[in-house]
Parts: C-alpha cells; structure tokens; sequence
C-alpha cells in the first residue's frame, strides 16, 4: 500500500471553516461553538483519508473535470495524484454540490 504524503491548498480550510462558521451564526442559540470545531475537525480529518478509505470518483461538477473527486457524507473534495503526493485543491460541503448557474 502506498504511503501518500497529503498537500491541501489553503482555500479547502477556508471554505470549511467559512461553512460552519456560517451555521454557527445561522443557529448560534442552538450549535455550540464546540460542535464547530469538532465539526471543522472531522472535515479536515476526511481529506487525510482520501484514496485510503475514501474511494476516486469521477467528479461531478464540470470545473472539476480534471480532478479526481472522493467525498464523505458531507464533503466533497476535488484531488490530483502525483506520484505519492495527493494534493487536494477544492473543497465542497454536501447541500453545495451543484453547478453554479451562469
């Protein structure tokens, strides 16, 4: 089995992290801010398990076309392979997974 070494481009914390801050405001009375950081942690937990126990899928969204995709039940992440690196460049939470309309 292949040891891979894991780089993930700086927006995929962004956009998780922007995710659920933003229902951390939404539902402030009712989702901890502890809930948040587990959340936010289980998410970037996930991308190191890409090609290990999270499977390469043909990506769904037409601006990932020349990335693989793997996605738990609520991220998706767009990845490329070189060699033993996977370098994870997108991330998308599960209620997004839609093409943008122009």
């Amino acid at each position: 089995m292949i040891e891979y070494k894991y780089l993930i481009d700086l927006q995929c914390y962004q956009k998780i992290y922007s995710f659920y801050y933003h229902v951390a405001m939404k539902y402030r009375h009712s989702y901890s801010e502890e809930l948040m950081h587990q959340n936010i942690d289980d998410a970037i937990d996930s991308m190191y398990k890409i090609e290990r126990t999270l499977l390469r899928r043909n990506p769904t969204l037409s601006h990932w076309n020349n990335y693989y995709m793997a996605n738990t039940d609520k991220w998706y992440f767009a990845y490329t392979i070189d060699g033993d690196t996977i370098t994870i460049v997108d991330a998308c939470h599960a209620q997004n997974m839609h093409e943008n309309e122009k």
